[in-house]
């Protein structure tokens, strides 16, 4: 009797060690392993509490997988899903530059050149006048605030040059609320900040629900930025794309939430449209709940994308437009664009099923 009260705690102690030596750490741990820091994480991975999901905390997805060189980039642009962030410019923690305190809500984590580099190719910003210039703003009865304004809008087009002119082969989507009342000053403010020279013409945009240019051609004309507004005079007077001419898009918010339905929002026309070559899909509340945001960019995101391709005429979407895009369950808004890829290129359900170099519907591979 005596020798048992003094293994038992012995072998506590040995399993113990045998578990804490043997879990991962410095970079050896996969998706959904339990973590204690981003260290602990491989590559591509943060390690992140989701409390309304899940204890603790496990390594999650931090980045996208490029489908240009996972597969290929010689298919039209709009044969490819591009993960896109909903007011990609109201970011947490950014410092108020009118002096006075903001008060309004935010709905992203990281800079605007955090979100490029971790793989997001669409950004959502409103354009609006105000103090004198164009900024990127919430607005509040119709108009930008001192308290509701984030920060000039040639700040982040900057950023976004930067990150073209470093990466020559990337393709990046804006999609404009536009305020912008000021004539031509949506034209002077990108070429203020050097992106004309990356601009994707209107001329080249097809509006009969043909394919467009391949990405190959866009990426070698260095025609790399795609300008969507929501202002319809502005395709006329500044060359600048009427977003509905050109895609459809479901309703935002809380209105687009609904399990099982995907109606389109009011300026756009019908989900199953197929004058309009590309298909936009919002997943966001109308009022930002970071909390919640890790479940619904997960399984619930999955979900709606299926729904909104049978609205669409089975057709997937090209964006998904998602808050807080880097909290998930595990793969999240990530997984979802690697799911959309792998159907838009080879009818397969992952992007990692396509076989490289295929441009075949059906061409899947074993590759994980």
């Amino acid at each position: 009797m005596v020798s048992h009260q003094i293994i038992s705690p012995l072998l506590l102690t040995i399993c113990a060690f045998f578990v804490v030596a043997t879990a991962c750490s410095n970079g050896t741990c996969k998706l959904d392993d339990k973590c204690s820091t981003d260290a602990d994480c491989e590559a591509g991975l943060y390690c992140f509490s989701c409390t309304v999901s899940f204890s603790g905390n496990r390594c999650v997805r931090s980045t996208r997988t490029n489908p240009f060189k996972l597969v290929n980039n010689s298919l039209p642009f709009n044969k490819y899903a591009f993960l896109t962030t909903h007011n990609a410019f109201a970011i947490e923690g950014e410092p108020s530059h009118t002096g006075i305190p903001r008060i309004t809500p935010t709905n992203q984590e990281d800079s605007v050149t955090q979100q490029l580099n971790n793989g997001v190719r669409g950004l959502m910003l409103d354009t609006y006048d105000f103090d004198g210039d164009i900024w990127l703003c919430h607005s509040f009865g119709g108009n930008c605030h001192d308290y509701t304004a984030f920060e000039p809008a040639i700040d982040t087009l900057k950023e976004i040059e930067a990150f073209l002119s470093a990466n020559p082969s990337e393709i990046v989507t804006l999609i404009l609320e536009d305020y912008v009342e000021t004539p031509k000053g949506l034209t002077k403010v990108f070429t203020d900040a050097g992106l004309i020279k990356y601009w994707f013409p209107v001329s080249k945009m097809p509006k009969g629900g043909q394919n467009w240019p391949l990405v190959s051609d866009m990426v070698a004309n260095n025609q790399r930025l795609i300008v969507f507004t929501s202002k319809k005079s502005k395709e006329e007077s500044e060359g600048i794309a009427y977003q509905w001419n050109y895609m459809v898009e479901n309703q935002y918010g809380d209105g687009g939430m609904e399990k099982g339905s995907c109606p389109n929002r009011a300026e756009s026309s019908k989900m199953d449209d197929t004058s309009k070559s590309l298909v936009l899909v919002n997943y966001f509340r109308s009022v930002p709940l970071k909390p919640l945001a890790c479940v619904q960019n997960s399984g619930e995101l999955l979900d709606m994308l299926t729904t909104c391709h049978n609205a669409a005429a089975n057709r997937w979407a090209n964006f998904i437009a998602v808050d807080y895009y880097k909290r998930s369950e595990g793969g999240g808004a990530f997984l979802a664009t690697d799911t959309l890829n792998g159907q838009l290129l080879c009818h397969c359900g992952d992007v990692h099923s396509c076989s490289t170099g295929s441009t075949t519907p059906g061409a899947c591979s074993s590759r994980s």
